[in-house]
This record gives structure tokens, C-alpha cells and sequence, in this order.
């Protein structure tokens, strides 16, 4: 059976040299990186370089490049860290409401702690316009964040307007750029951010590991203690293979992103056209322009998308039926609604996201099983044969 994997926004497949790159810090060079002798002085000095390459990339300062386990952590980071630590300046948190759960899980714990969370709209198509914030925000607000891409349906945002009306109130700004790191340009001084996520794993690098940008002189309190490790700041072994990786990934993926890109949004693009064309009565989710070039979310009316997700894994073809770190839930998403979709369309949604492995002759393969089994689930579907009937009367 034909095997093709849709879901590069859940993961991507370990490049082979970012693999290379890693291999001898799993075996001869395995020193503690906090170690002093000549083991441990071999591993701090890889993490030392990979820091470097990583702020060099970035146009940013080494100093600014703290290493955690992944996105999560440092989301859950910058939340909470800053809003311990700026509750002085005051105890209101602006955050999106199609924020990762990462973001949004936070926001509710700070929520029980006595914070006043401020959970921005979206527009149709997803997108935190400036004006909601310019409503929402006063000068008692300490941090916003809103995510520089939408994990669900692609949509980016406008980080640098957003950011510029939080500094003129005098909060902090952070953004979630997991999902925009190496697939669009992440302008970290031009946007003037404070704060910015990003996760190895979404750009062909090892998983387990992932960084916070924190601006020069901004000081969340501590997540992870414990430990002297990143300049005090995070607390635990540092992951000295993983960082090594996460360098070489960050830029294999920022030198050939131009191309790569372009290679992924025009499979995309004949994907989308091609469903829009062969099946009726499908919604394509999210801003059709200002958005990631490899994500496409349909939702595909009269049917759960549950079902289609399984129809396609037993045509051996792997996409999503929403965030990766929701998978076990049966809730539609929070997104397709914050959006206005409604609950029934919301339920028919799916995720398929594209990586520079993709092939034209995969894109086809799908292509084909999405349209037969979307005939068949409509079949089985009453929801289906009723509109059918109300047709007919018309």
C-alpha cells in the first residue's frame, strides 16, 4: 500500500545531515555540556556554536537564545514567567483566542491565580485584527501574545502592527512562532518582539528541543529550576545532540526556505484548486492568501472528520483532524469556531499539511482517495440524504 505522509505541521521527518550533525554527541563526544572536565568542555563548546549559528540566523544576540524542551515549555515560559515577574506593571494578559493549547492552557492557570486574561477575537479568517487589540488593551496590561501562524488552518498574523500598539501601552509582546519558523520569514528585530517561540521539530530537526528568544533586558522568573544551566534561567541536562541538531536544521531550513516554499505552495495550491473543483460543498479554512504555503484545512460538510481521517489512514495516507497536542480529544476545534464556523462544519474539518518530501505523484494519490471517500462517508451520511431531500423539494 502507497504510504504518504500530509501532516508535516504535526512533524517533520529528521533531515539526514541534521542527522550526521547530531551522531557524535550520542557516542564519542556524550560529556555532561556542565561538566568540567575535557568531556564536559567538548559538549558546552557545541552548545556554545550552536547558540552562535542559531543568533546568527536570527540576526539576534547568543545571549538572547535560551534552549527548552520545545515549544510547550517555552510557551509555557513566556506566560507565566512574565506574568510572575511584570505583575507589578499589572495583572492583565492579552493573549488569542486560537493560541496553541500550550498558550491557552496558561491563561487559564494565571486565570485561577487572580489575572485578568483578555482572549482576543478573530475575524473569518482567522486573523487578530489590530483594531481588537487596540480595544482590548489598557495600561495595566503586562504581556500579549499572539501567534505569528496558526497551527489549524495556517493563517498568519500581523506581528509587527500588534506588537507596536502593545509597546505603546507599555506591555510586553510575544508570539508562538513554531509553526512560522522556516517555512516563512520570522523577523525577530524587524517585528520587535520581546518574546518569540520556536520548536526544532517543525523544521526537519530533532524533537525535544526548542528555544525562547528573550529580548535583551527582559527578565521573566525562572520555569525550570533546579540547575545552573542556561545562564541560570532553565533548570536540566542540557541536550547537547538536540541543540547540535537543532542548529543544523534552523539552517539547512532558513538557506533554502525561498525554495522550499515555493515547491510546498504550489503543491498546495493544485491540492486546494483540485478539491475545490472534484468535491462539492467544502469550506477551505482559514485567509487564502496570508497564510503558512503548506497548510490547506477543508471542511468537508456532512460528514465527521473523524471518519475521513480514518478512511484516509487505511489508504495509508497520513493528515490531520486538527492540532497534533488534540488529537485525543472530540471537541471541535477552538479554532474553526473562533472563526464563526459552525459546530457541524467544524466536526468535517481536516488538516493536510505539505514538506519538502512531498512528491506531485503523492498530491495526486490523495487527490484521489480524498474525493472517493468523501463520496462514500456522504452515502452512509443522513445528514447528507436529508439536504439531499430538501433539494429535491425545492
Amino acid at each position: 500500500m502507497r504510504k504518504v505522509y500530509l501532516d508535516y505541521s504535526a512533524t517533520t521527518p529528521l533531515d539526514e545531515c541534521v542527522f550526521e550533525a547530531m551522531k557524535p554527541y550520542f557516542t564519542e563526544k556524550f560529556g555532561n555540556a556542565n561538566s568540567l572536565h575535557c568531556f564536559g568542555r567538548e559538549g558546552a563548546n557545541a552548545v556554545d556554536a550552536a547558540r552562535r549559528k542559531i543568533a546568527e540566523l536570527l540576526k539576534v544576540k547568543p545571549t538572547e537564545i535560551y534552549f527548552t524542551s520545545g515549544g510547550t515549555e517555552s510557551d509555557n515560559w513566556a506566560l507565566k514567567g512574565i506574568a510572575s515577574a511584570y505583575s507589578q506593571k499589572g495583572k492583565r494578559i492579552i493573549v488569542s483566542s486560537i493560541e496553541h493549547a500550550a498558550m491557552l492552557a496558561s491563561a487559564e492557570q494565571l486565570e485561577k491565580s487572580g489575572y485578568d486574561v483578555v482572549y482576543l477575537p478573530v475575524n473569518d479568517m482567522g486573523v487578530v485584527l489590530p483594531e481588537y487589540l487596540e480595544k482590548a488593551i489598557t495600561d495595566d496590561t503586562s504581556l500579549v501574545s499572539v501567534m505569528a501562524a496558526n497551527n489549524e488552518i495556517g493563517t498568519l498574523q500581523p506581528i509587527k502592527e500588534l506588537c507596536e500598539i502593545a509597546h505603546r501601552h507599555g506591555a510586553l509582546f510575544h508570539t508562538d512562532a513554531v509553526q512560522a519558523m522556516g517555512s516563512v520569514p520570522v523577523d525577530i528585530r524587524g517585528w520587535n518582539v520581546d518574546l518569540l517561540t520556536f520548536s526544532a521539530h517543525k523544521f526537519y530537526g530533532p524533537k525535544g528541543i526548542g528555544a525562547l528568544y528573550i529580548k535583551s533586558g527582559i527578565k521573566p522568573d525562572k520555569f525550570v529550576t533546579g540547575g545552573h544551566q542556561e545562564r541560570s534561567m532553565r533548570g536540566g541536562t542540557t541536550n547537547v545532540p538536540a541543540v547540535v541538531g537543532m542548529a543544523e536544521a534552523l539552517k539547512l531550513a532558513l538557506d533554502n526556505l525561498e525554495d522550499n516554499s515555493s515547491k510546498v505552495k504550489e503543491l498546495r495550491d493544485y491540492f486546494v484548486k483540485s478539491i475545490e473543483q472534484r468535491v462539492p460543498y467544502v469550506v477551505y479554512n482559514g485567509d487564502r492568501l496570508h497564510r503558512l504555503p503548506q497548510n490547506a484545512n477543508f471542511a468537508f460538510e456532512f460528514i465527521e472528520g473523524e471518519s475521513l481521517l480514518l478512511r484516509l489512514d487505511m489508504a495509508g495516507i497520513a493528515c490531520s483532524s486538527g492540532s497534533a497536542c488534540s488529537s485525543g480529544s472530540l471537541d471541535p476545534s477552538h479554532v474553526l469556531l473562533a472563526t464563526g464556523l459552525p459546530i457541524e462544519k467544524a466536526h468535517g474539518s481536516i488538516r493536510f499539511s505539505f514538506g519538502k518530501y512531498t512528491t506531485k505523484e503523492d498530491v495526486d494519490y490523495v487527490i484521489e482517495q480524498v474525493v472517493k471517500a468523501v463520496e462514500d462517508l456522504r452515502k452512509l451520511s443522513p445528514l447528507f440524504s436529508e439536504f439531499k431531500g430538501e433539494k429535491q423539494y425545492v
